[in-house]
């Protein structure tokens, strides 16, 4: 076990923000991969749920200081299903992100990874809401590395029903948007995420997350995106995301 995966676990266990590592820090993304993998394991993560991904649209870049995309595991118990119910105290300053997700039917071993390819192991889409929290008070002085080591944001996610259509819908040109307690807090589109959000996908399983986990697997879950910047929650609230071919997906803080 690393420092840094040590180190990670005990501020959530505090519920208190994650510090810069210092010394334990991982020196690159590949490292930092390898210790989130190894925090997966200690908490019986492995293998996940499925994955997201984070920074796939260049308004999330820009907002987390980032070059391009990266990825985190997903728990099974931080997966819910649309109409789900959450304590708000359970999270350590939440928000709440506009994604498109799926899940996938056929295996994608890690490597180089065509569009059609990652089409080709797609079994369901959904309109889906993911889980964060402000673990960070300083992005520039936490690093790269360790963001990465720390599932990049995730706290959790839901999804909503399979969208009917699949494989005929243009993913691209989905367009949601995100209220909260009614009132609409942003919108965009697939397309923002890397041009296509199957980019992001095929992105996925050559990414340094497929490689410490060995690839990816069917029946797992990938939120493959936010076509919006977070939205911060003040308190107890319900959040809906709605995509016009997805369909939607609601989840309550209580």
């Amino acid at each position: 076990m690393t420092d840094a995966a040590r180190l990670i676990l005990d501020a959530r266990r505090a519920r208190s923000r994650l510090e810069p590592l210092g010394a334990a820090a991982p020196v690159d993304e590949a490292a930092g991969y390898a210790a989130q993998y190894e925090l997966a394991g200690m908490i019986g993560a492995v293998p996940p749920a499925g994955f997201k991904i984070g920074a796939t649209a260049k308004v999330m870049q820009a907002y987390l200081g980032l070059t391009g995309p990266a990825a985190g595991f997903v728990s099974r118990e931080g997966l819910f299903v649309s109409g789900a119910s959450v304590p708000f105290d359970d999270f350590l300053a939440p928000g709440v992100e506009c994604e498109v997700a799926l899940r996938l039917g056929a295996d994608l071993p890690a490597g180089p990874c065509t569009l059609e390819q990652a089409s080709a192991a797609v079994a369901e889409v959904f309109a889906g809401i993911e889980i964060v929290e402000k673990r960070y008070d300083d992005l520039a002085a936490l690093g790269t590395p360790t963001l990465i080591a720390d599932q990049v944001f995730h706290a959790g996610g839901a999804l909503g029903a399979p969208a009917p259509g699949w494989p005929g819908i243009d993913l691209a040109a989905a367009r949601g948007e995100i209220l909260v307690d009614g009132s609409l807090r942003g919108s965009g589109l697939g397309a923002d995420l890397l041009g296509h959000p199957l980019a992001a996908l095929a992105w996925l399983a050559d990414s340094g997350a497929a490689h410490a986990f060995g690839g990816l697997k069917a029946g797992q879950v990938v939120f493959l995106g936010s076509v919006t910047p977070p939205i911060w929650l003040d308190g107890p609230c319900m959040v809906t995301v709605s995509f016009d071919l997805l369909g939607t997906t609601t989840l309550r803080f209580t």
